[in-house]
């Protein structure tokens, strides 16, 4: 009988030494386990669906289709899964194409064994993670990007909307904020996709980091 509070994970990556090297890192959460890993994104993309893992742990550099490619068909075949890329890529890029595409969040391989251990877990929380040292490149590419919001797109955001940006800035998932402002996890869902809509943004994450900069300077 599977442990009520268990949180199943895929690694699709290339390197079978990183791969064990993931597997031995989040065998010290008990709340964890490696149910899959592939190593290239083909063969996880088969496997994701085979195994519907609650996380998915996905390499950007795979040889054959890439991390993005693999990103990209997983969420156009509706996958319910979360899908962290876990990579040594910092190229902005690749960083802004892997949110764009629906990322749940963007790690690097550089960072310390116990944060990544930290940060997967806080994914499993509903939260966004991202590797600090990756959020002012995403501030600045997200202000800087001619489809950002001008002040008006700001202004036409509504004070729930504000109230809700704010929680969601500090990584809070849709359920926290329900709680945190007694609504509903359904109009939570509702004014996120109404915000993601009016600041012309396609994820939680760049939502997060769009608030970080915008927000917080007003």
């Amino acid at each position: 009988m599977a442990q009520p509070n268990l949180t199943t994970l895929l690694i699709i990556d290339d390197h079978p030494l990183f791969r064990k090297g993931v597997k031995n890192l989040i065998s010290m959460n008990p709340n964890l386990s490696v149910i899959g890993e592939a190593a290239d994104g083909e063969a996880g993309i088969t496997l994701a669906f085979q195994l519907m893992p609650d996380l998915i742990l996905l390499d950007v550099d795979m040889k054959g289709i890439t991390g993005i490619e693999t990103l990209q068909r997983l969420k156009q075949k509706k996958i319910s899964s979360k899908i962290i890329m876990l990579t040594v890529s910092n190229h902005e890029e690749n960083v802004l194409d892997a949110l764009r595409c629906g990322a749940d969040g963007y790690l690097l391989k550089d960072m310390e064994p116990e944060d990544i251990l930290d940060k997967i877990s806080q994914a499993t929380e509903g939260h966004t993670v991202i590797s600090e040292q990756l959020t002012s490149l995403l501030a600045k590419s997200i202000r800087n990007d001619s489809s950002s919001p001008d002040s008006s797109t700001e202004a036409a955001l509504t004070t729930r909307e504000h109230e809700i940006l704010q929680l969601v800035m500090v990584g809070m998932s849709n359920k926290r904020v329900a709680r945190q402002l007694e609504i509903s996890d359904g109009t939570v869902k509702v004014h996120m996709k109404h915000i993601l809509k009016k600041l012309h943004l396609k994820s939680r994450v760049e939502a997060a980091v769009w608030a970080i900069k915008n927000l917080e300077e007003c």
